[in-house]
């Protein structure tokens, strides 16, 4: 079973809605023993760094998606929910993340003809040839954001170009972060989700 960390992101109903039509099973859940308990989670996110880190603290979960991450259970951060993954953000001064991955969030810088917030369709390129980065090499994803991932190369596992390189997909080990929203990127988006809950099911498999 996946679990989606219910925290009041925004899109939290938006990702539930794309893993049912894909017939993965899934419960929405803030229970810190149904996320402990579960074969994969998936971390979404819409809104500011700050509130969405004291959500998460208010409800618990911080030290439960640490131990969990640290534990080897495949999780899946989508926008937000990937930027939330790491140490540090600058949105509204420095705020500590997660710290699961190595790495901080910093401001798109603001370039002649490029908007902020990058919003819209990005094609994105692989650096990596694992299972996502094959999924989406050259293939265009929906993004909403003003903030970007600054991480060690090893880290990237795919990128966008937006006045500067954007770090789209991320992983380490069985963390993944997908800069983009998956669940409102069409077809290719729905091939990514698929992707994680076959990640999902080799390390079911290989646990038992």
């Amino acid at each position: 079973m996946i679990v989606v960390v219910d925290y009041d992101t925004g899109n939290t109903m938006n990702v539930k809605k794309a893993l049912d039509y894909l017939a993965i099973p899934n419960q929405l859940s803030a229970d810190p023993a149904t996320i402990a308990a579960a074969d994969g989670l998936i971390l979404p996110g819409v809104g500011a760094f700050q509130k969405a880190m004291a959500a998460l603290a208010e409800r618990n979960l911080v030290p439960v998606l640490q131990q969990a991450a640290a534990s080897g259970k495949p999780m899946l951060g989508i926008c937000l929910g990937m930027q939330l993954l790491f140490e540090t953000g600058y949105e509204f001064g420095a705020a500590p993340g997660l710290g699961i991955l190595p790495g901080e969030v910093v401001p798109i810088p603001a370039k002649q003809g490029f908007k902020v917030p990058h919003m819209g369709w990005n094609q994105n390129q692989a650096q990596r040839s694992n299972r996502f980065g094959q999924v989406f090499d050259g293939e265009s994803t929906y993004f909403v954001h003003s903030f970007y991932v600054q991480t060690a190369a090893r880290n990237i596992v795919a990128t966008a170009d937006y006045s500067v390189s954007i770090p789209s997909i991320v992983q380490q080990n069985n963390v993944v972060g997908m800069q983009f929203h998956p669940e409102k990127s069409g077809k290719v988006g729905l091939a990514g989700l698929n992707a994680f809950k076959e990640m999902v099911a080799d390390e079911h498999f290989s646990r038992n």
